[in-house]
């Protein structure tokens, strides 16, 4: 009888697999992995952590640190040794906390798989929430921990300019990603899309060279090793978990308008580790069993931001007291944001 029960449970996670294949795979993964591709290979990121230094205007420092994230394609584990560089290199605490809460949230895959799996309101609302509130944390602890006029070196960058096609380039590579979900018709679609696919191809021979070309498909293909496992197991898990986990469990402790249950979500998900883009599904199980819209986006704010491994790993870098703040800032702005979304759907 156990047995026949592994075996149901096996079965229903891999029908999960193969729908979410089906689904989400050729339409949205694969433009969505060369479009992260392009951005980390292409993109100039010392154009970026250049204006993370001490000299930079607050207004401009915190203005990239929050939207930076998008344009070099950061995950929860590689953020980490960048943000560790830039802090030990002479970022201020407020610009690169805002770095390091704001950029695993609005990575592009992140972004663009919340919003095909979970809503385009709740992709919308990650994406807004990561932003000001990173601005925030950035603010607090800078308030909290500069209080004192602090000699810094400054970030040291080696210049390098890419090309003036790279804007462009994206905006292209968006459109395919794009307009499947503009056009429904199979008919209408493959005429748009085909010259569209055909246009990146012919401009990516005409405006980069053999090693950049090179470049992008490795790390095109770098993110597909680190990222699909993972995102495979976690959707195969997220079916086992509608399978197994009472419904009125999730209403109870996740569902619902009390603050306490986006206390848990929020903390729940700091707790957790969350691979790139497995939040997606496993947040996704969790709402069909009765998880709240706001409980969801307090999980995906707090979820991809901590995590056990990367907590200690933030206090290392910048001290306990200093990573306690951050820590409990994050769970608490999470938890506020997941309440003022749910405020304003209803």
């Amino acid at each position: 009888m156990t047995q026949d029960y592994l075996f149901h449970l096996i079965n229903i996670g891999l029908q999960s697999v193969q729908e979410y294949l089906a689904l989400h795979v050729l339409l949205c993964l694969v433009p969505a992995f060369f479009l992260a591709g392009a951005i980390a290979s292409l993109f100039s990121k010392e154009s970026v952590l250049k204006y993370f230094g001490a000299d930079t205007p607050k207004y401009i420092s915190y203005s990239v640190a929050a939207v930076s994230g998008c344009l070099l394609a950061v995950c929860s584990c590689t953020v980490l040794p960048l943000f560790a560089g830039i802090y030990k290199r002479g970022a201020g605490i407020g610009p690169a906390t805002t770095f390091l809460f704001s950029a695993p949230a609005i990575n592009i895959l992140a972004i663009v798989y919340t919003a095909k799996i979970l809503g385009y309101d709740l992709g919308a609302a990650r994406a807004v929430a990561a932003i000001l509130l990173s601005v925030a944390i950035g603010l607090i602890m800078a308030a909290i921990y500069e209080r004192k006029k602090v000699e810094h070196n400054g970030i040291k960058t080696f210049n390098q300019e890419k090309h003036s096609h790279t804007v462009q380039f994206f905006m292209l590579l968006l459109a395919i990603l794009i307009v499947p979900e503009i056009i429904q018709s199979w008919v209408y679609l493959a005429l748009v899309e085909i010259p569209l696919i055909a246009a990146t191809v012919y401009l990516a021979f005409k405006w980069y060279s053999e090693e950049e070309r090179k470049s992008w498909m490795e790390e095109t293909w770098f993110l597909v090793k680190m990222i699909a496992p993972l995102l495979l197991v976690g959707v195969f898990f997220a079916g086992i978990i509608v399978e197994l986990l009472p419904a009125e469990i999730v209403a109870r402790y996740v569902g619902g308008d009390s603050v306490t249950s986006y206390f848990i979500a929020s903390v729940a998900a700091a707790l957790m580790y969350f691979s790139t883009l497995t939040e997606v599904p496993i947040i996704n199980a969790l709402t069909f069993l009765g998880m709240g819209q706001g409980q969801a986006l307090a999980m995906l704010l707090a979820g991809p931001a901590l995590s056990l491994p990367n907590m200690i790993v933030i206090s290392r870098v910048m001290g306990m007291q200093k990573g306690l703040s951050y820590i409990a800032l994050v769970v608490v702005v999470s938890m506020i944001s997941g309440l003022a979304f749910a405020y304003f759907l209803i």
